[in-house]
C-alpha cells in the first residue's frame, strides 16, 4: 500500500523540524559561550556520574537538570535573537526581555549546582 501525498507530506514536515532543531542546537553551540561552557559542564557531570556509580534515581535528576539547563539556554537565545531582531536600539522593554530570560537561566543554573552538589559530595567524601 502506497502513502498518499497528503501523508507523505505529513511525514517529510515532521522529519524536517527535527532537521531544524538540530540546526538550532548547532547553531547555538557554534554561537553562544555559555551554550558551550553548560555543554562541557554536562559532559563532565555525565562522566562523574559514571565515576561515582550514581544511582538509577540520581541519573534521572541529574538528566533532567542537564536536559532542563541546555533546553533554557536555547530558549535564552532564541528571546535575545528575538529582541535583537526586533530594535537593534537600546529600550527598556528589550533589556528587560533579555534580563528575564539570562534570569531564568540563573535560577536554573543555580538549582542544578546545588542539587549537584546534593548528590555528588557524599560520593566524594
Amino acid at each position: 500500500m502506497h502513502m498518499g501525498s497528503k501523508e507523505r507530506s505529513e511525514r517529510e514536515r515532521f522529519i524536517r523540524s527535527f532537521s531544524y532543531a538540530w540546526d538550532g542546537i548547532k547553531s547555538t553551540f557554534g554561537a553562544e559561550r555559555n551554550f558551550q561552557i553548560h555543554t562541557v559542564i554536562c559532559i563532565l557531570v555525565t562522566a562523574a556520574a559514571f565515576l561515582f556509580h550514581i544511582s538509577l534515581t540520581e541519573w534521572l535528576i541529574i538528566l533532567i537538570l542537564m536536559g532542563g539547563m541546555l533546553s533554557l539556554e536555547l530558549m535564552n537565545t532564541a528571546a535575545e535573537r528575538l529582541v535583537d531582531l526586533v530594535t537593534a536600539e537600546y529600550h527598556p522593554l528589550a533589556k528587560a526581555a533579555k534580563d528575564a530570560a539570562a534570569g531564568a537561566v540563573l535560577i536554573y543554573a543555580v538549582l542544578a549546582v546545588i542539587i549537584g552538589l546534593i548528590i555528588f559530595i557524599p560520593k566524594i567524601l
